[in-house]
């Protein structure tokens, strides 16, 4: 049955992201990267910082949750780089790279919700792909959770992408999760295996 499901689940995710030519967004844990996929290809890389506390999804444990997720929502259109963000509310703030002192919530939030059992919480425990001022640290995991990214880099994958749009969080190299979804050869891992 985990098979069928399996096989059903890969087919719809590769006809809504490839079919429809609609990109999707793929991250390595491995090699803390991003890349936004279109028709199986890699369109653009950034380097990112996952969850120094790890992968999973029970709550509290500030990990990253691992699998097939989807954008929620899409927060902070427009705002200037570097804005702060309150509660999902732009402030008046607004950071430079590397301020000292603070690790806020900048530039744009896209809000993501799990498909999977294993990420079912992302929604609830506000896991997020977002801005930080913190960019010196990015390239490795130093995340409570979410998905970091230097604000121009945030800011480009936010006018790519939609409500909808599909993201795999991946423990493996970023090739290799792209082959992955490109080619739907997921194998038992989707879902409800560790990969």
């Amino acid at each position: 049955m985990k098979l069928l499901l399996l096989t059903v689940f890969t087919f719809l995710f590769s006809a809504a992201t490839h079919a429809l030519g609609e990109p999707a967004v793929v991250i390595s844990i491995a090699d803390q990267k991003l890349a936004l996929v279109e028709n199986g290809e890699p369109v653009a890389q950034f380097p990112v910082s996952t969850s120094k506390f790890g992968v999973g999804d029970r709550p509290g444990s500030y990990a990253t949750p691992l699998g097939f997720l989807e954008i929620a929502s899409k927060i902070g259109a427009n705002a200037p780089l570097g804005t702060v963000f309150k509660s999902r509310s732009a402030t008046r703030e607004i950071l430079r790279p590397n301020a000292r002192g603070r690790d806020p919530i900048v530039t744009r939030i896209l809000w993501l919700r799990g498909l999977e059992r294993r990420n079912a919480r992302a929604y609830e425990r506000a896991i997020y792909i977002h801005g930080t001022p913190v960019e010196r640290l990015i390239g490795r995991p130093a995340s409570y959770g979410c998905i970091r990214m230097r604000s121009r880099d945030v800011a480009h994958l936010f006018n790519e992408v939609n409500v909808g749009t599909r993201i795999a969080v991946f423990t493996c190299h970023l090739r290799d999760a792209i082959a992955r979804v490109s080619d739907g050869a997921l194998q038992t891992q989707l879902g409800f295996a560790s990969n």
